[in-house]
């Protein structure tokens, strides 16, 4: 994948070989609360709680379109909500990205797929020099997907989730912009 021209507004579609990641809309709140309301999913982020109503869900997609919450984008397969990406700024230099996906859909690589898309739009369309990413030490899957998209882990500390209602150690990861453009040309 290379990096397109730059983006100037928002908000845009991105499109991969299987997925089309989308702006939120508040048709979404049921898909949302059903996939990412599941303990599985909500306990591997940091900010999703458990259980996950659709009148949360429809609260939260009222803050991403406030900027609230960000750059996010809704995966979908086939026309069909999967899961879901985005990364918050944090400062001109650098943002940290989150994602999910539908525990029915674990498995197929599209965590991957959608991620690296982001990654590129958020260098391109933000200039960002670095991103972020973490994963809590039990989730082995999300590890595997960040280093894949070549981030290295830059340390680890506790981190509060709000579905489990508690802190778990999360590991720290970072992607430099030169590291991503080398990783991408020889993709």
């Amino acid at each position: 994948m290379r990096f397109p021209a730059r983006v100037s507004c928002w908000p845009v579609k991105l499109k991969t070989q299987r997925l089309t990641l989308r702006p939120p809309a508040l048709t979404d709140a049921a898909r949302v609360s059903l996939l990412a309301g599941e303990y599985e999913v909500a306990s591997m982020t940091a900010t999703i709680p458990h259980p996950y109503s659709q009148e949360l869900a429809a609260e939260w997609i009222g803050e991403v379109d406030r900027g609230e919450e960000g750059v996010v984008f809704m995966i979908e397969l086939g026309g069909t909500v999967i899961g879901c990406t985005g990364y918050r700024a944090f400062g001109d230099d650098h943002a940290e990205l989150g994602y999910w996906i539908g525990k029915p859909l674990w498995g197929n690589g599209y965590a991957t797929e959608a991620v690296s898309a982001l990654i590129a739009h958020a260098f391109d369309s933000d200039g960002f020099d670095y991103l972020l990413a973490g994963y809590f030490s039990d989730n082995p899957a999300s590890a595997r997907v960040i280093e894949k998209l070549g981030f290295m882990a830059r340390g680890g500390g506790l981190r509060d989730c709000v579905a489990r209602g508690t802190s778990a150690h999360c590991t720290t990861a970072r992607l430099d912009r030169d590291q991503a453009m080398a990783l991408f040309r020889s993709a």
